[in-house]
């Protein structure tokens, strides 16, 4: 895996690339350093090294915090991290809470059986088919597919992949706007589900978890459009039914709705 660190619209891995964007280019935090170290870490576990692309100051500060980083010490996530700032509301991820979105077909399945699962569980498939398979734009790895994957809670990344998954294709301004139909969130308080005994922090994503994640254990809330009351109402078992929430979709676009169903988490007291 080659790792490059710089100015970029975001942080992702797309085609055996982690593409790390700093918050303050050419600064670079303790938070971020931890997140690459993570990454190399949990590639290095399956069986893959990395390459470091950076500035040299970059490089001399990672490789001068790994001692720190070997005795286990974790540094605690930031409130808001601003290493990508598309979101209009809020100019960064809010990292209080985490959601994982689902198309409502998976969703109600979800509901039914209680858990998310990971694809190869949920899919019955070998993680070598799910790899070589057309939605798998970003070439993903076969064990990226042993995992359920979580965004922040205010981030639209969740919807936008459902989205490009259905059309074959990146979405436009368009698909985002006046076509935008939104899909079925799970929300996660982060500082518990950190606790998952299956949890992973690959450097990436907030957090990912191995094999299931049973939700009357975990979830704090589920969002579902109300365009798919009728749908999903007769599939929420007893022990998720005060956790479930209907909401309209009255917003222009996708970020609208992101910071809509975020900030109505917000408030919910469990």
């Amino acid at each position: 895996m080659l790792i490059r660190i710089g100015q970029f619209d975001c942080t992702e891995c797309w085609d055996g690339v982690f593409y790390k964007k700093l918050s303050d280019y050419p600064r670079i935090t303790e938070w971020e350093i931890q997140s690459v170290l993570d990454f190399m870490e949990y590639e290095k576990d399956n069986g893959r090294e990395c390459i470091i692309e950076a500035d040299k100051s970059v490089e001399d500060a990672i490789e001068a915090y790994k001692t720190t980083y070997n005795t286990g010490k974790r540094i605690p996530v930031p409130p808001l991290i601003t290493e990508c700032t598309a979101c209009p509301s809020y100019k960064g991820c809010m990292t209080d809470f985490v959601c994982h979105t689902s198309p409502i077909v998976n969703a109600v399945k979800i509901l039914k059986c209680g858990k998310l699962l990971s694809p190869i569980i949920a899919r019955n498939m070998p993680a070598k088919e799910l790899k070589a398979e057309k939605a798998n734009a970003a070439n993903d790895p076969e064990d990226f597919f042993e995992y359920i994957m979580f965004a922040w809670g205010n981030c639209q990344a969740g919807d936008r992949l459902v989205m490009e998954r259905k059309l074959g294709r990146f979405p436009t301004e368009e698909d985002l706007s006046i076509r935008f139909t939104p899909r079925v969130r799970f929300f996660f308080k982060y500082d518990k589900l950190i606790k998952h005994p299956n949890a992973v922090f690959d450097g990436v994503l907030p957090l990912k978890i191995k094999n299931e994640v049973v939700l009357s254990d975990w979830v704090h809330a589920v969002v579902v459009p109300e365009e798919y009351r009728e749908i999903t109402e007769n599939c929420v078992p007893e022990t998720l039914r005060s956790r479930v929430f209907y909401i309209a979709n009255d917003c222009r676009d996708i970020w609208e709705w992101s910071a809509k169903v975020y900030e109505f988490v917000k408030c919910i007291a469990h």
